[in-house]
């Protein structure tokens, strides 16, 4: 298996599931945000944060893999087929590019939910789940 570049179908499934909306930066723009990303001491504290948040990122994440379907059925196709190539140079392949896979996908699904934790933070006051649909004092 090649990698494949995300189809619309990706990027569909990134709006509707994590309320992902693609931002256009111009390219200047994200070439200086990713050079201060270099920064190890930016780079730090950012990963500070997310160790912090890593228990309730880790669920949203899994829950995005499964409902893309990238760890359904074709996945444990994939796990069998390279776990049982009969040549071990072809099984070792095989794995490792399973693994390069897996890799991949699921760092593009947490950047979409990095982006789009981002986004909500930035929209300013946060609800916790019991305080939705409750008018000003608090009542339903």
């Amino acid at each position: 298996r090649h990698a494949q570049p995300l189809a619309d179908s990706d990027q569909n499934f990134r709006m509707r599931v994590l309320g992902w909306q693609p931002m256009r930066p111009d390219q200047e723009r994200l070439e200086a945000a990713i050079e201060r990303l270099a920064d190890a001491e930016r780079f730090a504290e950012a990963e500070t944060i997310v160790a912090r948040a890593a228990p309730q990122l880790q669920r949203v994440l899994a829950a995005a893999l499964a409902e893309g379907g990238w760890f359904g059925e074709s996945h444990e196709s994939e796990s069998l087929k390279a776990a049982t190539a009969p040549d071990p140079e072809q099984r070792i392949a095989a794995v490792r590019t399973l693994l390069a896979e897996e890799a991949r996908m699921a760092m593009m699904v947490g950047v979409a939910v990095g982006w789009a934790l981002k986004e909500e933070m930035s929209k300013g006051e946060v609800e916790s789940p019991e305080s939705e649909g409750r008018g000003p004092e608090g009542e339903r």
